[in-house]
């Protein structure tokens, strides 16, 4: 009997999931309604990313449009509470996905999604790409054709591809090959970084216990395509921080892939705060002075606040070959490169990391990469897709008073 049950329990749920799949197809059937929008960020962990700041800017300027965003059941949890949600999978969810006119997220929705003739979907991507992405990846990896008529039809369902600069817009094209527009508009995830307050900073340090006066260090160390659920990094935090005396705190955020946070003697330090389950990632930027990283994008979403960057890069040249990448990091740095732990302590040390050097660096960075980042992109996006406005908002440079006004303490 024993044996039986789990047999009975699989085929009972496979039955129920057969029976939404042709609701589903039912549902199709139903005119699509022209009001309603579906939001997904980060393959349904929560309200987040992109997709969270095109929703909010979308009240503002098409109040007609109804937002609903689609979670897993575990991330419903944490969805703010004026903000309507389904549960993928559930009956409700099927009929949105049947039913909705624009479709939002800066992930692929499911394989099984029909592309409905008159509705719009937008891939906004959650990041300017330095490693290689999709068909790109492929080949450099000798996968060519392998996943890629998968990736290429989901492709297919695009109608706008959000680009954050002319970097992005060229690396989209080769990485998904299709025939959507490009949003060159800037991220509007990073609007935030343009109109915060002096504030706000300082609010999110209060929020996290960084006492007054402590020089910040956020620390975002990208994934390596490890099997590893839990994150094991190059750089030995807790010591960094014991290097740089007892006025420094370094916040610590993992990658999302990881299912658990940062565990072991870096989280021991009283110095370093576990910041990977805090969910607005734009918050720690505008807390901390300085961003060290590896690879991971958030480099480029970080510049906007033209503050040190310090490119920890002790795996590069094995990073690169394996991965691929677009860019050498060493020739458009985005402010300092180092490749070991010693070279990093002495920057600091030494003040170098903000150093007229390292200030060169990042003012070319940001040119190239952060040239549209003005405040207004969530607006252009929401004009152009949602309102049908044919003409976008042109994008300006970011404005240096600004810039200046988001760095102050």
């Amino acid at each position: 009997m024993r044996s039986v049950l789990p047999k009975l329990r699989r085929l009972v749920r496979q039955g129920f999931r057969a029976v939404k799949y042709l609701c589903y197809r039912l549902f199709l059937l139903l005119p699509i309604d022209p009001y309603l929008a579906v939001y997904t960020a980060y393959w349904g962990r929560g309200y987040r990313c992109n997709p969270a700041a095109i929703y909010e800017k979308a009240r503002d300027l098409a109040p007609r449009v109804r937002g609903v965003w689609v979670v897993t059941k575990e991330a419903a949890a944490t969805m703010p509470e004026d903000v309507s949600y389904v549960v993928e999978e559930t009956l409700q969810y099927f009929w949105i996905m049947a039913r909705g006119a624009f479709f939002i997220g800066n992930v692929n929705f499911a394989d099984y999604v029909l592309k409905r003739r008159g509705s719009v979907h937008v891939q906004t991507h959650h990041g300017t790409p330095l490693k290689l992405m999709g068909v790109d990846s492929f080949i450099h990896a000798g996968r060519k054709g392998e996943g890629g008529e998968e990736l290429l039809r989901r492709v297919s369902r695009w109608d706008f591809s959000v680009a954050a600069n002319r970097h992005s817009t060229e690396a989209w094209s080769t990485a998904y090959p299709g025939t959507f527009e490009s949003l060159e508009v800037g991220y509007p995830r990073n609007d935030i970084l343009v109109n915060a307050s002096p504030e706000h900073g300082e609010r999110v340090r209060a929020a996290l216990g960084v006492a007054p006066g402590q020089r910040v260090i956020l620390y975002t160390p990208t994934h390596r395509g490890s099997t590893a659920n839990r994150f094991a990094g190059h750089l030995d935090v807790a010591a960094l921080a014991e290097a740089l005396g007892p006025d420094t705190t370094i916040l610590l955020r993992t990658h999302y892939f990881y299912e658990s946070p940062a565990q072991g003697p870096a989280t021991d330090s009283a110095q370093v705060v576990d910041v990977t389950a805090y969910p607005v990632v734009e918050d720690l930027y505008l807390a901390a002075d300085v961003l060290v990283t590896d690879y991971s994008s958030t480099m480029f979403d970080y510049a906007i606040l033209d503050r040190p960057i310090v490119v920890f890069a002790s795996d590069w040249e094995q990073y690169r070959t394996k991965r691929g990448v677009y860019f050498d990091i060493f020739d458009q740095s985005p402010g300092v490169v180092v490749t070991t732990q010693a070279e990093l302590v002495e920057r600091f040390l030494t003040g170098s990391v903000d150093d007229e050097a390292a200030r060169r660096a990042r003012t070319s960075f940001r040119n190239r990469f952060c040239a549209l980042e003005d405040g207004r992109a969530s607006e252009r996006i929401v004009r152009r897709v949602l309102l049908g406005e044919q003409t976008a908002l042109a994008a300006q440079p970011v404005p240096a008073a600004a810039a200046t006004l988001a760095t102050q303490r």
